[in-house]
């Protein structure tokens, strides 16, 4: 495969806080940058080569607000108090770090209950359960979740988007496409994504709000989908849990080489 050179554009992207969330002046800037793949659209990115699975690609770097920063911080800390495991690293990096020791002293179902206790430590249970009462299922509820989960959780997963879907014969904006999901990016292992984030999110945000959501990574790109009101298929039947790792993740040694399983 020949490299070729392609133009590549960056953008500062649109970041809300709880308390005024308000849109920023977008500034374009390019650059040529040599790829053998199709180049992925960052988040306040700027480029940082990366080999995987012998392709070069980019490694998103971001530059988080006062909110995405204190938003981590305390899921972090949530993560750190739920499993007893400290560490001294700050950021999207100790969160990291955190989940990685959950990954590597506890079995796949014990991890999955401390993520979801820590999810319960981060989100108070009376704020969940208003929202509950409040917002039952229906099309403005699945519809309502996915924009709030685009503009307040991109810390989190990195930049999304509202899509649409076909429930029950009519199309709803119940989808929400993630581009290129931080967390995975960071961990650079499946077994992280599945049992770390996609099982005991859907659990949660079932138990807490009442809402199924089912999370469809694609370990290809790194993008996923989080689709509101549809239930998640069984890990057994679930193709998230039949993929091999990534060749350069470092957790496979300390489980198998199906870091999902």
């Amino acid at each position: 495969m020949e490299a070729k050179l392609l133009p590549q554009t960056y953008r500062t992207p649109f970041i809300s806080t709880v308390l005024a969330p308000r849109r920023h002046r977008v500034r374009i800037t390019s650059c040529v940058v040599a790829v053998l793949a199709r180049p992925v659209e960052t988040r306040n990115a700027k480029p940082k080569q990366l080999e995987r699975k012998a392709e070069v690609v980019q490694k998103t770097v971001y530059n988080d607000s006062w909110f995405d920063q204190i938003a981590i911080n305390h899921l972090s800390q949530s993560v750190q108090d739920a499993t007893g495991i400290k560490n001294n690293k700050g950021g999207y990096e100790g969160m990291v770090v955190a989940a990685k020791a959950v990954l590597r002293n506890f079995d796949q179902a014990q991890q999955r209950a401390i993520v979801i206790q820590a999810l319960e430590r981060a989100f108070p249970r009376p704020i969940l359960t208003m929202i509950r009462a409040v917002l039952p299922e229906s099309k403005f509820a699945r519809e309502f979740f996915a924009v709030f989960t685009t503009i307040f959780f991109a810390w989190l997963v990195g930049p999304c988007e509202v899509r649409e879907s076909e429930v029950n014969g009519k199309t709803e904006k119940n989808v929400v496409h993630i581009k290129k999901c931080r967390f995975l990016e960071e961990s650079n292992c499946v077994g992280m994504c599945t049992n770390l984030c996609k099982m005991p999110s859907q659990t949660f945000i079932k138990d807490s709000l009442g809402m199924p959501v089912n999370m469809v990574p694609n370990f290809d790109d790194m993008s996923c989908e989080m689709i509101f009101g549809q239930e998640p298929l069984a890990s057994s039947d679930d193709p998230a849990f039949k993929q091999p790792c990534y060749k350069l993740c470092k957790e496979s040694r300390r489980h198998t080489l199906k870091c999902s399983t």
